[in-house]
């Protein structure tokens, strides 16, 4: 299914400019490309707003450490990573 869009003057100049840089081979390339990288967008955006319910339901059950506890974490994290040799950090 075909589809027509008006992009503006500044937004066709930009497909044009990709276009005849080599970058792209036609207008739908471009576009194609422009609603894979908002998929991508609107993918990881869902994935945040699931990980701030989640965390927000274990806030909710008591599932909680203190603001203590958890910067000594983070402190033993970051000194066990800079005591490594460069180019051997753990993940």
């Amino acid at each position: 299914m075909a589809i027509s869009v008006d992009l503006g003057v500044q937004l066709e100049a930009a497909v044009n400019d990709l276009i005849d840089k080599g970058r792209y081979g036609s207008k739908s390339e471009v576009l194609r490309e422009g609603v894979r990288l908002v998929q991508e967008r609107e993918a990881k955006l869902a994935a945040f707003h699931a990980a701030i319910e989640a965390g927000l339901a274990d806030a909710d059950a008591g599932r909680t450490v203190s603001l203590e506890d958890a910067f000594a974490e983070v402190e033993t994290r970051l000194d066990a990573r800079l005591a490594q040799p460069a180019g051997f950090a753990e993940e």
